[in-house]
């Protein structure tokens, strides 16, 4: 009997099965698969794409149009913007049969000198055209400068309605979605031309002060490297 009621009071209470915790899934939160395929690095766009994207955005010309254009008198002016389209074929990456000269695979140094020498005499063209006409041209009816100019400087948020314009009809989308403040880059830049063609000793230019600011703005969309590569 002792040992029977020794057994009584040494048996053990029953053991609590433990439980695993169990995650809950916040949403959100889910595992995503991760793309390891092999990717192509930025490249130039083609001379040819880059050639018609130029050519349709100022003005929709032919090319050699666009260098008869070039070389004609704006408002009585012997503007020089651009020679032939021979003097720079080779440069911009086209290749040159007669010569036997093949196609540029790589770019260099030379040819992103070539394509911002054109882009910028385009934008003085543009500024020609757009801003300086006599009569003046409609702004719907511009191809560039869509935009009403005043001719005094304008500030920040006048700026940044008409920079829009620009940054739309360039990099195809609006300046609000850029992964930086671009738009106060560029009002810094457009402020800076201003300020310089306003000094007393500024250096001669044929266009007013808030034109060299546009146009400078027009310089640095087109050397975009957005612009450039795709």
């Amino acid at each position: 009997m002792l040992l029977a009621a020794a057994a009584g009071c040494s048996s053990k209470p029953d053991e609590i099965a433990s439980t695993k915790p169990v995650a809950v899934a916040i949403p959100g939160h889910d595992s995503l698969a991760q793309d390891t395929a092999p990717k192509e690095s930025q490249r130039m766009v083609p001379p040819e794409a880059y050639l018609r994207t130029y050519l349709q955005i100022f003005g929709g010309m032919k090319p050699l149009e666009v260098q008869a254009d070039a070389k004609t008198l704006i408002n009585n002016k012997n503007v020089q913007l651009f020679d032939t389209w021979g003097d720079y074929l080779a440069l911009l990456g086209l290749p040159d049969y007669a010569s036997d000269i093949p196609r540029t695979t790589q770019t260099n140094a030379l040819m992103l000198s070539t394509f911002e020498r054109l882009g910028v005499a385009l934008c003085d063209r543009a500024v020609e055209r757009d801003l300086k006409a006599v009569p003046p041209v409609p702004a719907a009816e511009r191809r560039v400068f869509a935009f009403e100019v005043p001719a005094d400087p304008i500030d920040e948020s006048a700026f940044a309605e008409r920079f829009d314009v620009l940054h739309r009809t360039f990099l195809g989308y609006p300046a609000a979605l850029a992964t930086t403040d671009r738009t106060a880059k560029f009002f810094a830049l457009y402020q800076g031309a201003v300020e310089k063609y306003s000094a007393p000793d500024a250096p001669t230019s044929r266009l007013t002060p808030a034109e060299v600011g546009w146009a400078s703005v027009c310089y640095g969309l087109v050397r975009h490297p957005e612009f450039h590569l795709y």
